[in-house]
């Protein structure tokens, strides 16, 4: 499916496992809507405290070291909502208590479309990214009926029916953006993350490569690929 015959929402989420995540899988897609209207906002399951070489960096300097960067790595693009459970990186595991904290920030936040990590991604080893998309989907749909989590709408809160997933990091694609324009927002946005790519001279070029091998599959200069699920 072409991007053109995708309607642009009006409020877009994307939950992800870890701090960055959002910055490779789908950041130049939004910074593009934002430029159009969307809203957009994050919800991160992990502080991606474990996520350093560093013998003296400790996990708490770590998580607030991450936090700080995703925030400015949003900012980068216009992103207007974060959102961070903080749990640990490495150890994400389904349960109810998480998918009632992803369902509440669905029903907050109301987003027409919710991006997140593909669980089916063939060969994808990081567990807590097979636990963020599963976890994302959940959310998903306890949020639409309100007999899931009833106690979230005794203060005014309604459920809210998300329309729109978009899995990013899966190998069978079925839907492509052209971030030929924001491609150098993303990029800025990735280089937020000091921790993580800083010291790459070679990173910009890496990710126009990226991009540009992703974008010559769809005949357009710079893209991103995602899997479609449209809900009833």
């Amino acid at each position: 499916m072409a991007d053109a015959a995708f309607a642009v929402p009006k409020r877009a989420m994307a939950v992800f496992a870890h701090p960055d995540d959002v910055d490779f899988g789908c950041s130049g897609t939004l910074a593009a809507w934002i430029e159009r209207g969307t809203h957009v906002t994050y919800c991160v399951l992990t502080s991606g405290q474990k996520g350093t070489h560093d013998p003296k960096m400790t996990p708490a300097r770590m998580a607030e070291t991450r936090e700080r960067e995703q925030r400015a790595a949003g900012e980068a693009i216009g992103v207007e909502g974060f959102g961070f459970l903080r749990y640990q990186d490495g150890e994400l595991e389904r349960s109810m208590k998480l998918r009632g904290q992803v369902c509440l920030a669905i029903r907050e936040h109301k987003p027409d479309v919710v991006f997140t990590n593909d669980p089916w991604g063939h060969y994808q080893i990081h567990p807590d990214h097979r636990v963020a998309g599963w976890s994302g989907m959940d959310g998903v749909i306890a949020a639409r009926d309100h007999l899931f989590f009833p106690e979230q709408l005794n203060n005014g809160l309604k459920h809210h029916r998300v329309t729109r997933v978009l899995l990013f990091g899966t190998r069978e694609p079925n839907i492509w953006f052209d971030i030929t324009g924001t491609l150098d927002k993303k990029i800025a946005a990735l280089r937020s993350h000091e921790s993580q790519v800083g010291g790459r001279d070679e990173f910009p070029k890496r990710m126009r490569a990226w991009s540009k091998t992703i974008g010559a599959a769809w005949n357009v200069p710079h893209a991103e690929a995602f899997r479609y699920l449209e809900l009833a």
